[in-house]
């Protein structure tokens, strides 16, 4: 099982998985053609196209969006922000996903009032991903300049592989990763749904 692989392996595995979904590699592609500071694809669309291979279904089956995460505290202002989704709209346009791009600058500017607890200001796009609901959502894949993939798994990869969802309690509340857990769950009965802690 690639769970139980040294984490030289699990990465080249990681790699390997995340290459057939070829979807993914053209947001990946994409977004470096934008070369958005401190840019990461991130979250469901890599943990989920390891769960998609591991339990034998199609790379993209299931995955609701692919998430692009960057940081630029240069301009706060909605008005950059949106300069960027759109600028990504043309990147993308054509392609069969929804490619969510977000200035994790700006989550502080508006996290309460959607899930109704504050969020200190981030400082790099690694803080905001350190903050998911669940430590298997915190990943980051990059391409660097030269072609390389960075990637960014604060709490490594077994638990991805090992089709473990962990809560991560330092920011979402309760209900946003139960919430999560349970849509995950439906469409991959075989995850293992970890509970909040007491």
């Amino acid at each position: 099982m690639l769970g139980r692989l040294s984490l030289a392996e699990q990465l080249d595995g990681f790699r390997t998985v995340l290459g057939r979904n070829e979807i993914l590699t053209e947001v990946i592609a994409g977004t470096a053609r934008l070369d958005l500071p401190g840019w990461y694809v991130t979250a469901g669309c890599l943990f989920q196209t390891v769960w998609n291979e591991v339990t034998g279904r199609p790379p993209a089956h299931g995955i609701k969006d692919y998430d692009v995460f960057y940081f630029d505290d240069t301009d706060l202002s909605w008005e950059a922000e949106d300069a960027v989704i759109k600028a990504g709209r043309e990147v993308f346009d054509g392609l069969p996903a929804e490619v969510e791009i977000r200035n994790e600058a700006r989550v502080h500017l508006w996290y309460e009032q959607k899930f109704k607890v504050p969020c200190p200001p981030h400082d790099s796009t690694e803080s905001a991903i350190d903050r998911f609901a669940a430590t298997t959502c915190c990943l980051g894949v990059r391409l660097e300049p030269g072609g390389d993939w960075r990637v960014y798994a604060p709490h490594g990869l077994s638990d991805v592989f090992n089709l473990v969802v962990r809560p991560n309690p330092v920011l979402a509340p309760r209900e946003v990763y139960e919430a999560k857990a349970a849509r995950w769950k439906e469409v991959w009965p075989e995850l293992t749904v970890l509970p909040w802690p007491a």
